[in-house]
């Protein structure tokens, strides 16, 4: 496939976050489509030297500090959700155009999207009432200030390792956009996030009211999207998250 589809959003995401002069993430060089007459497509990145076992503490901090950096691209630094291309988490297409409104863009862009991918009308109906229920979603975040921050957006354990013999965690494998820094930890259930890497992260932004509420809408796009790639019975635990919203 060309390299438009296959990896001008993981090379605009990675330039993204290494811009942030945070977390450890490789550099991306180059990407482009094969030129021999062969159809295909490539990235060149750096190469990063895994292994060792790195701080959790400071993997926690290094994620703060790149929740707290300016972000790089206009728009989001002046306050716009989104990202300036699509995307895709895993192989689900990730709609990421521009909105001012956080609840809306992840009304619209992210649980939404997902829900139409279903294509179940139990699922559609449930998500109606959630709707109803929080006022678009907006009820949700009540009495906090939603900025946008440059997320990994698909942080769990296969995405991020060790380097340098321990001295830094790097991330990879990206779907980055810029949102409410809480939406990353929407696959938290398969991230193995220790006490110390809380600590670390908690130490620099500290847990906003309604934290544990909002959770459950960043866990359920996540589900909904595993259910639209795998099926089973991640359609019931998308389901059952909804229904702890209402």
């Amino acid at each position: 496939r060309p390299a438009e589809m296959m990896f001008m959003g993981e090379a605009v995401g990675l330039r993204a976050l290494y811009d942030t002069g945070t977390v450890r993430v490789p550099k991306v060089y180059h990407y482009g489509d094969r030129k021999d007459g062969i159809d295909g497509s490539f990235i060149v990145m750096e190469s990063l030297k895994l292994g060792g076992r790195a701080d959790s503490y400071e993997f926690g901090v290094d994620m703060a500090k790149l929740h707290l950096a300016t972000p790089s691209i206009k728009q989001a630094a002046e306050g716009k959700f989104g990202f300036p291309i699509d995307n895709t988490i895993g192989a689900t297409p990730q709609p990421n155009g521009w909105m001012d409104d956080w609840p809306e863009f992840f009304r619209i862009r992210r649980i939404g999207h997902q829900v139409k991918l279903a294509r179940d009308s139990q699922l559609a109906d449930l998500w109606k009432k959630v709707e109803e229920k929080t006022d678009g979603l907006k009820t949700l975040f009540d009495g906090i200030e939603v900025k946008p921050s440059t997320l990994h957006g698909d942080l769990w354990s296969g995405n991020y390792q060790s380097v340098e013999d321990g001295k830094k965690m790097a991330i990879f494998d990206p779907a980055v956009y810029y949102g409410h820094h809480e939406a990353e930890w929407g696959m938290s259930w398969c991230a193995g996030f220790g006490s110390r890497f809380w600590e670390g992260y908690r130490s620099l932004i500290p847990e906003d009211p309604g934290f544990r509420k909002r959770a459950i809408l960043y866990e359920a796009y996540h589900k909904l999207n595993h259910y639209n790639l795998f099926g089973g019975s991640y359609y019931y635990d998308a389901y059952g998250l909804l229904e702890r919203l209402l």
